[in-house]
């Protein structure tokens, strides 16, 4: 229906030059919207990447902040057990203090008779194993010629 009010209204020389104008027309105005589309598309995957960024950042800090928040607190506690454990090694150095003279340390004779025990076993131990020696040695075999023979 256009195109025949065109080719009444332009006339039929003039027609064709006036249809490729415009379709060139047209495919410009294509090629420009397309182009703002694809801008408007750029523009938002880069807010969007933007804001995927930033929560990046924050889960970055939150995480370097309780890292922080735990080697704080190691070494609070860390700090707290070696004062503990100096303040548990000061009493013990009191009580080793030298005693008086009059007080005298007695030792048991109960380990002095302990080691002359293992040193007895051990001297029967090797008796009886210098005996054990002797025994293999001067056992009574057969001597090798006569074994053949005996076959």
């Amino acid at each position: 229906m256009i195109a025949i009010v065109g080719l009444l209204v332009i006339g039929p020389e003039k027609l064709p030059k006036v249809a490729r104008t415009l379709g060139a027309y047209t495919g410009r105005l294509q090629r420009y919207v397309s182009q703002v589309k694809e801008e408007v598309n750029r523009e938002v995957r880069f807010e969007e990447l933007q804001s995927l960024q930033e929560e990046i950042k924050e889960g970055a800090n939150q995480v370097k902040s309780s890292i922080l928040g735990a080697k704080h607190d190691a070494e609070e506690t860390l700090k707290s057990l070696s004062e503990d454990a100096e303040a548990e090694q000061k009493p013990a150095a009191k009580k080793k203090r030298p005693r008086k003279a009059s007080a005298t340390v007695r030792k048991t004779p109960a380990k002095k008779t302990t080691a002359k025990k293992t040193t007895a076993k051990k001297a029967t131990v090797k008796k009886a194993a210098a005996q054990k020696a002797t025994a293999k040695k001067t056992s009574t075999r057969k001597p090798r010629a006569k074994r053949a023979e005996s076959k």
